[in-house]
């Protein structure tokens, strides 16, 4: 189902940031019959939007009517570590500053649906929990659409009817910046240290996380992962209300599918099912759809297998935590990791570093993530690029005897890809490439 033309007509947007978040928001806007003004600080960009019609102009300019609300694309900063100049002018202005998962929310009601909306957030396993319950609720026979942080901007999703459910991966990012959207089920699966240059500390950060249970009623369900003590802290001091809490854990006794690998995946199942339990859904069918689940690209894929080892793309590991989860599933390897390292760098890896056999290390911070395995004695060697490290990785796996080389970086992307899904697919295309013609065998470490 398509939205009306006119649900947004009369109103006005300022639209900032026009990478994969912002233009798809900015069509869907002028679908829907709004004025909307863009703008991005790339000239690349602005010229893409001007090639669709688009009116591309500086934003929040002196004497400009005021628009009804400005759209941040998840990345640009309205507050912390520093405002952008015209998230500052905005919030001068008092003009609301939203997330576009807001907008389809308002967009929903407008067009008189009553679907229902779930919200998945945490710092490691969303959008793994996000894609598996959209699964779940395929397999029952729902309409279901599923994005946000995951893939799909959310505006950009279709118009579902009141039976529907809108499933949506929320970053902390996209949590700042909700007003009045309200989820009947949300799930919070984990708190480890992550993005706190734009919350502050773990304090911010885990205040933002809470806000996915904003709003909700006596009605609704808050499933809480309780594996880690910020989390159950939170669930204790949830179980007050309004909504239900249910607690889940990755001890919890499950059979899996080779798709969900790990303990992290099996609290990622366990909130999944708990909340399509709340949904309505009965255990038979969550059972078939966990057992039919694919899997999602770019976490723990099996992408090559060259001379007996395997290539793992798990480019979706963007802090140390996540890489941890992915460490933990192989008694031996050889590890790609490298990038723009989160706080803390990789010294909490420290209980798999025996497990790594030799790791090859790319991007800007490489040099960091060597002083502490030099500090481990964990061999390494600072490739710089992918180009350079798979090949090496073979090579390394040959000599040594291991038959993993894992792509688990730890770090995000942003110094030499467009985000982790480049890198996983750059990963991929090169293991894929090791048995072609003219493919270098790599330097030994």
């Amino acid at each position: 189902m398509d939205f009306p033309t006119t649900l947004f007509a009369g109103k006005r947007f300022a639209i900032l940031g026009l990478g994969r978040n912002g233009l798809p928001v900015a069509r869907a806007l002028r679908g829907m019959g709004a004025e909307t003004m863009l703008w991005d600080d790339g000239a690349a960009a602005r010229t893409a939007a001007e090639a669709e019609g688009f009116t591309v102009r500086p934003l929040m300019e002196a004497g400009e009517p005021l628009p009804d609300a400005l759209i941040l694309s998840p990345g640009i900063p309205h507050n912390l570590p520093a405002p952008h100049a015209v998230a500052a002018r905005a919030t001068a202005a008092g003009v609301p500053i939203l997330s576009d998962a807001e907008l389809l929310f308002k967009a929903v009601r407008a067009a008189d649906s009553a679907a229902r909306f779930v919200g998945i957030t945490g710092t490691n396993g969303k959008s793994t929990t996000t894609a598996l319950l959209a699964h779940i609720l395929s397999t029952a026979g729902l309409p279901v659409a599923a994005g946000g942080n995951l893939g799909i901007a959310a505006l950009s999703l279709p118009l579902l009817p009141d039976s529907g459910i809108y499933v949506l991966e929320m970053s902390s990012y996209m949590l700042e910046r909700i007003a009045t959207l309200r989820f009947c089920a949300a799930a919070m699966l984990n708190l480890s240290p992550d993005h706190l240059d734009r919350h502050g500390d773990m304090a911010g950060y885990a205040r933002v996380k809470r806000a996915i249970f904003a709003r909700q009623t006596a009605a609704d369900v808050a499933v809480i992962g309780v594996d880690d003590s910020l989390s159950a802290a939170m669930a204790d001091e949830l179980d007050s209300g309004p909504a239900r809490v249910i607690r889940v854990s990755g001890v919890e006794v499950q059979t899996l599918p080779p798709s969900l690998p790990g303990a992290h995946n099996a609290q990622n199942a366990a909130a999944a099912r708990a909340l399509a339990e709340s949904l309505g859904i009965d255990a038979a069918t969550i059972d078939r759809g966990i057992a039919s689940f694919p899997g999602l690209a770019h976490r723990q894929t099996l992408v090559a297998t060259r001379d007996g080892v395997a290539f793992i793309n798990d480019s979706k590991a963007t802090n140390a935590d996540a890489a941890a989860r992915a460490l933990g599933c192989y008694d031996r390897l050889v590890w790609i990791a490298g990038g723009i390292a989160k706080s803390g760098g990789i010294d909490s890896l420290a209980e798999f570093f025996p497990r790594i056999a030799q790791a090859e290390l790319i991007g800007r911070d490489a040099a960091l993530l060597a002083e502490t395995l030099a500090r481990h004695k964990v061999p390494h060697r600072i490739a710089g690029t992918l180009e350079d490290a798979v090949p090496a990785a073979h090579a390394a796996a040959r000599r040594l005897g291991v038959r993993t080389v894992l792509l688990s970086p730890a770090c995000a992307s942003f110094d030499q890809f467009t985000g982790f899904e480049a890198r996983g697919d750059r990963f991929a295309a090169l293991a894929a490439a090791l048995d072609q013609p003219g493919a270098t065998a790599g330097r030994a470490a």
